[in-house]
């Protein structure tokens, strides 16, 4: 043919010897994988480095991790594809050095390893605090839902519990008054209904009353542990609240912090509650540590925002810019805000709408808080009183760390946008991470294997971010170093 760009015959014999090495170019990503492994020292992590005496000899650690960092580089998280590919694939076949281990030996090294490996994605991250990676002071902290391999017909709450044992009730009901029925004609009249029938609805009861027995067995299991919600596929998954347009998902909330500048994931952690309040300090301290830095600053959505949490980052040195709920009723009535009354730190008093001072009264206890109380005896001639409370008097609460708040809440103001900093550094690796795992997300179950596969998204994600920001060879040297 003319015109046209031909190929070698598969019949042509190569002459002169070809290398492993000539295939694989001196910028490809390959090349990371193969000097990031080497600088580890795999034994301290929490690898098995040390050979069994006796026995078929097994693979080094060194090129499972291989395996499975270049396949999670890929998006190739399956353990059958892995080893499909370490057939075919000629970079994996250079880092592999042509060996191909079957998919129950990929699996194994990946269910086996969870802590060391982890710890390989913390390594990571401390390489990038090495080259100056991690030199911003800001970090964004937010949760996402990833599902889990469960669906929700395999997830039960005692509320579905209840409505699917109220169901097969009434179904059990009806079939039998369907015989009942059937008796009456026969003893009536002499006619018989259909043998098919009568078999068909026996068959029917006896599937109900299994399925009657499945249930009560669940909700047995349930109060036997305290479990509010139990999932059969993967026990450790919980149903969690997403959006108002995505109601519910079966799966895991992953607690991330990323770093604001170059958008490094810098600590995270998969569990198993659908909320956020609990997270912010322990996710912020988590961050301060890996990023080897003396002061930071953590910005959170409101659904972090929790007194205690934000008290907690204060005293550990950190300060915590957590968007306000808006969840006053008093300001959805109509009526003057909490926000409304102005606190003199000096005077110790509130100083109302109106221009009347609140002063202190007593100190209770509330939910574990100590709450100093504030009123004043003019609210009964107030003539905006209609405005503020339905009540006698108007009544302000202030927690005894109230000061950590308001310092707070000073910060939001002075600087409005790093709110919006929030949403633009901490979305990226979510959407990227969820677009590399495609609509299943997990892959494994139960929460110590899926906090393996997250690791290993991370160490993905921050190792491509490295490599877009410095480049590939100044990767490479750095890891050398």
């Amino acid at each position: 043919m003319t015109r046209f760009i031909d190929g070698v015959s598969r019949d042509q014999v190569a002459l002169l010897p070809e290398s492993l090495d000539d295939y694989v170019a001196e910028d490809n990503p390959v090349r990371v994988v193969d000097a990031f492994i080497d600088m580890l020292d795999l034994g301290q992590i929490g690898f098995g480095v040390v050979p069994e005496a006796t026995g078929r000899p097994g693979y080094h650690p060194g090129v499972m991790l291989r395996i499975y960092l270049y396949g999670y580089l890929n998006q190739i998280q399956s353990s059958r594809r892995l080893e499909r590919e370490c057939g075919r694939n000629l970079e994996l076949i250079w880092l592999t050095g042509r060996l191909k281990p079957g998919f129950k030996t990929i699996a194994d090294f990946r269910k086996d390893n969870g802590p060391a490996i982890r710890k390989v994605c913390q390594q990571f991250v401390a390489l990038c605090r090495d080259i100056k990676l991690l030199d911003s002071d800001i970090v964004a902290i937010d949760g996402s839902k990833f599902k889990a391999v469960n669906s929700k017909a395999k997830s039960y709450t005692r509320g579905k519990l209840k409505q699917k044992l109220g169901e097969i009730d009434k179904a059990i009901e009806r079939y039998l008054m369907e015989l009942d029925r059937a008796d009456e004609a026969l003893a009536k009249t002499g006619s018989t209904v259909p043998t098919s029938q009568v078999v068909r609805a026996s068959r029917t009861l006896a599937h109900l009353h299994k399925e009657a027995e499945r249930y009560r067995s669940i909700e047995e299991r349930m109060d036997a542990t305290g479990e509010t919600q139990v999932s059969l596929s993967d026990p450790d998954a919980k149903s969690m609240t997403t959006t108002p347009r995505m109601p519910k998902v079966i799966g895991y909330n992953v607690q991330t912090a990323v770093e604001a500048k170059h958008h490094l994931i810098v600590a995270h952690e998969v569990t198993t509650f659908g909320y956020d309040r609990d997270a912010l300090s322990s996710m912020a301290i988590a961050a301060r540590e890996a990023m080897g830095a003396d002061e930071i600053e953590a910005v959170a959505d409101k659904g972090y925002y929790k007194s205690e949490e934000i008290l907690a980052c204060e005293v550990a040195g950190i300060a915590a810019t957590v968007a306000k709920p808006v969840t006053s009723g008093a300001s959805a009535k109509g009526r003057f805000d909490r926000a409304d009354f102005a606190y003199n730190a000096d005077k110790d008093v509130y100083v109302c709408p109106a221009g009347e001072h609140l002063s202190y009264r007593y100190t209770s206890e509330l939910d574990n808080k100590m709450m100093r109380s504030y009123a004043t005896r003019f609210c009964s001639g107030c003539v905006i009183k209609d405005k503020c409370t339905p009540s006698k008097e108007r009544r302000i609460r202030r927690w005894e760390h109230e000061g950590v708040l308001e310092r707070m809440h000073k910060r939001i103001d002075d600087d409005p946008s790093k709110l919006a900093l929030r949403s633009m550094t901490v979305e990226h690796p979510y959407g990227t991470i969820k677009a590399w795992m495609g609509n299943t997300h997990f892959k494994m179950r139960r929460l110590r294997n899926v906090a393996t596969e997250m690791a290993l998204h991370v160490l993905a994600y921050n190792m491509t971010r490295v490599m877009n920001i410095i480049g590939i060879p100044a990767l490479i040297n750095a890891m050398r170093a």
